[in-house]
């Protein structure tokens, strides 16, 4: 049984830090400094935009999103997305807490008793530590999903939603915060054709997915995973193309290459799983939609593969969207 959340304030949790008792989403601000920077620090505002697309998602660090956007879907299609990240803000904001340890020994970003997290720890999701721990976010959350799944998620109804969150917090004020975050998440998602689209429902996608976080390296990356510790653009979308075909399409290594295998495709046709390549320094840039006007890429040294919004930085180059899978 999943012990109560730290966020009740109950023993020596979170509640002593004053973080979940109120259920006050944190507000990010972006400043963007003028100067011969300027068109870089727009590139990284751009990154934050995913998260930024309603208040009441933008408290939600845009790995985490892409997390429990992943791995709902992925492990239970009857739970909606909103539901992981409303107890992942209510147990630990997010993984944001410093220790992540309750009173009650229940540890990480979804505050897991080990001995409950081994019974959803497998098998190890895309990206996840192996061995799996309940520490590693990608771990907990899919272990959350699957959890929840078990427990009446997986049926898609609001009555086995609600057990299933019941099963997590044995207390009906949980339930109720829980259902009252997601809702806020739910109604606050980015809006159009496919801003809801199923990761899972895209392999090219949820192999770029798979590498969220991992650094910057000119040059690193082939078909079968990073190479000298990460991925460049063109190595990242080397990767995510012939693991999401199922090994049956190799691209070539470079993203002015990229850009010539495949079929075009109108930008009003994009689907999730294309390619875009941008006219920066000579098509120098690649990436894959991922739908919800997102794109997943590796863009720069110092950075690392990451989900960003398409507004504001991109629009000011061509774009040539390839449909390769």
């Amino acid at each position: 049984m999943k012990k109560p959340a730290i966020a009740t304030g109950v023993g020596l949790g979170l509640g002593t830090a004053g973080f979940a008792l109120i259920g006050v989403l944190v507000l990010f601000i972006a400043a963007v400094a003028n100067g011969a920077a300027a068109h870089q620090e727009e590139q990284d505002a751009a990154g934050s935009q995913l998260s930024m697309q309603g208040a009441r998602v933008g408290d939600i660090p845009p790995k985490m999103l892409a997390l429990y956007r992943q791995a709902a879907p992925a492990a239970c299609r009857g739970l909606d997305w909103s539901v992981l990240a409303a107890i992942g803000k209510v147990e630990t904001d997010h993984a944001r807490h410093p220790t992540m340890r309750s009173y009650a020994g229940a540890v990480g970003p979804m505050q897991f008793l080990p001995s409950t997290f081994k019974g959803y720890a497998y098998p190890v999701p895309p990206g996840g530590a192996n061995p799996p721990t309940p520490w590693d976010a990608t771990d907990a959350v899919y272990a959350a999903a699957r959890m929840l799944c078990a427990n009446g998620a997986k049926s898609g109804t609001g009555e086995g939603v609600y057990k299933a969150i019941y099963s997590y917090n044995h207390a009906d004020w949980y339930v109720r915060r829980v259902l009252a975050q997601a809702k806020s998440y739910a109604a606050a998602q980015p809006r159009g054709p496919d801003a809801d689209a199923d990761v899972s429902a895209n392999a090219i996608v949820q192999a770029a997915y798979s590498q969220l976080g991992v650094p910057y390296v000119w040059g690193g990356g082939t078909i079968n995973g990073k190479s000298g510790g990460g991925f460049d653009c063109s190595g990242l979308t080397s990767y995510a193309v012939y693991q999401g075909t199922g090994h049956k399409v190799a691209l070539p290594r470079t993203s002015q290459e990229q850009r010539h295998v495949g079929a075009s495709v109108p930008r009003n046709e994009m689907r999730p799983g294309d390619l875009i390549v941008f006219n920066k320094d000579n098509w120098g840039h690649v990436g894959v939609y991922a739908g919800g006007n997102r794109m997943i890429d590796a863009p720069r040294p110092g950075k690392s593969v990451e989900v960003i919004s398409l507004a504001g930085y991109w629009e000011q180059y061509a774009w040539d969207i390839r449909r390769v899978g």
